[in-house]
């Protein structure tokens, strides 16, 4: 029989992990002036650059109202350039400037950083990734399949 017990449950153990790994993300990032949520829109653009910002939400998974307010500071830090394209004014590229470029460099050391504090090798944090995205995607297909049409 399934236990209520909390320590039980599997998303306080997942709630207390991302709690965990965001706080070292944080202490982590401050040397880059980056908030995490930042990071992330970063290593977007380090992958690929020049986005336009609905293409780099639906990565993210990040909605406008999210978005936005990130690009607008990255834009007044000068690590990242925003434009309208010509044929769409709606639609915006962002692209990084060359400051954000150069911060790359300083943020290489980052995921080793991460996976010694969580204990994993490279191989350990392949695995844990994969089975991240396994459950991530377990999930969302329960969730679409019970979820009214």
């Amino acid at each position: 029989m399934a236990s209520l017990r909390l320590d039980d449950q599997l998303c306080f153990g997942l709630y207390s992990a991302s709690r965990a790994v965001t706080a070292l993300y944080r202490v982590v990032l401050e040397d880059l002036d980056l908030t995490y949520p930042q990071y992330l829109v970063m290593l977007a653009l380090w992958e690929r650059d020049n986005r336009l910002v609905k293409d780099l939400g639906a990565e993210l998974s990040l909605d406008s109202g999210t978005l936005s307010p990130l690009l607008k500071r990255l834009h007044a830090a000068g690590l990242v350039e925003r434009n309208r394209q010509a044929d769409d004014e709606r639609a915006v590229m962002v692209s990084l400037s060359e400051t954000g470029k150069a911060l790359r460099e300083k943020a290489e050391g980052i995921p080793d950083v991460i996976g010694t504090a969580m204990g994993l090798d490279d191989d350990g944090v392949a695995r844990m990734r994969a089975e991240l995205d396994r459950l991530t995607e377990s999930v969302n297909a329960y969730r679409e399949a019970r979820s009214p049409a």
